[in-house]
């Protein structure tokens, strides 16, 4: 079944139903940025979380605020969408409530696609999370040599 959202926009943009998205947005162009009473995620991290990204396109050209963070600040990473962000301002140096950053879970995730995207986008990879653990000395730990090079050299 999934999330249940308390605001009627959260869950039409969770559940890619990008009319009632589009209706929301018609009635009232303020609740684009509005968060969800529970975990304080809004149209564009519901969107992102699963992934649907014709939703995530369409909040973006209204301004959605790419750095608004809910309670965890942890979205679904996969490559279109953390282009997106990053090409609507997305700050690639956020931190979550765990002091992670999209660099720390993407060396978590091994991902050789989103760790050079995010580099690109200058991603500093010597911020260290609350554990005092870099995306640096994750890539380290988890013997993902390829990616602790890139890290080296931006480093």
């Amino acid at each position: 079944m999934g999330i249940l959202y308390s605001e009627p926009i959260c869950q039409a943009a969770y559940q890619n139903d990008l009319g009632q998205v589009w209706q929301w947005v018609r009635e009232d162009g303020n609740c684009i940025n509005i968060q969800d009473g529970f975990n304080g995620d809004t149209p564009l991290i519901c969107a992102c979380r699963r992934g649907h990204l014709r939703i995530v396109s369409f909040l973006l050209r209204r301004n959605a605020d790419v750095n608004l963070k809910n309670q965890v600040s942890k979205t679904k990473q996969n490559e279109s969408l953390v282009r997106m962000l990053l090409n609507a301002g997305a700050e690639v140096n956020a931190t979550d409530c765990y002091g992670c950053t999209a660099l720390h879970y993407a060396c978590e995730m091994k991902s050789q696609t989103l760790v050079p995207l995010l580099l690109a986008a200058h991603a500093d990879p010597m911020i260290k999370n609350k554990h005092g653990e870099s995306s640096l000395d994750i890539a380290r730990r988890l013997k993902f040599s390829q990616i602790e090079l890139l890290l080296r050299k931006a480093s």
